[in-house]
C-alpha cells in the first residue's frame, strides 16, 4: 500500500523583514540601535524591514551576532519568502484571463 503526503504551502508571503521588525519590537530595540550595533550603513536595517534588501549570508551572520538568532533561521526565512513569491507569480502567470 502506498500513501501520498499532501503538502500544504502558504499563499501568504511573509518577508524576513517583517519577522525582523517583530523581533526588534519584542526586544524594545530600534532599527537605529541594531544598525549601530552592527556598524552597518544607516539605511541597512530599514531596507531589510521594508523588503528592499534580501537577507544574504553576510546579513544573516550579522543578525546572528547581534540578536542571537541563527543565521540559518534568517536564511531559511528568506528562502521560503522567495519561493512563495515565485510560486504565486507562476500561478498568476498560468491563470486564464
Amino acid at each position: 500500500m502506498t500513501t501520498s503526503k499532501k503538502i500544504v504551502l502558504s499563499d501568504l508571503p511573509v518577508s524576513p523583514g517583517a519577522s525582523l521588525a517583530e523581533e526588534l519590537k519584542a526586544r524594545g530595540m530600534t532599527e537605529q540601535e541594531l544598525t549601530a550595533m552592527l556598524n552597518w550603513p544607516a539605511h541597512a536595517v530599514g531596507d531589510i524591514i521594508s523588503g528592499k534588501d534580501r537577507i544574504t549570508s553576510d546579513i544573516a551572520a550579522g543578525l546572528e551576532r547581534a540578536l542571537g538568532i541563527s543565521a540559518e533561521f534568517w536564511l531559511n526565512l528568506e528562502a521560503i519568502y522567495q519561493e512563495t513569491l515565485a510560486r504565486l507569480q507562476e500561478a498568476k502567470a498560468v491563470q486564464p484571463r
